[in-house]
């Protein structure tokens, strides 16, 4: 997958995240983008961990894993915050 399709993907992936997770207000589509690309290389590696697929290609299931990822980095991300 070529960088356009990385930019793709974590600009889907980190926009869904920050919905489900409440951040859409304060992220702008450069944020997104950061935290999708970010979320699929840690969605990756959890996918990895538990025995399934990482990031594949351009598709649905490498949509899911970098929303994963992008999830759990904003969790995380939202944690140190309140601290």
């Amino acid at each position: 997958m070529g960088i356009l399709g990385w930019v793709v993907i974590g600009a889907l992936a980190g926009w869904i995240a920050s919905i489900l997770t409440r951040n859409n207000a304060h992220m702008g589509a450069i944020a997104n983008i950061v935290v999708g690309i970010i979320g699929g290389f840690i969605g990756g590696l959890v996918m990895n961990l538990i025995g399934g697929l990482g990031i594949t290609g351009f598709n649905l299931w490498s949509l899911f894993v970098a929303v994963i990822g992008a999830t759990i980095l904003l969790v995380i991300i939202n944690l140190i915050k309140r601290r």
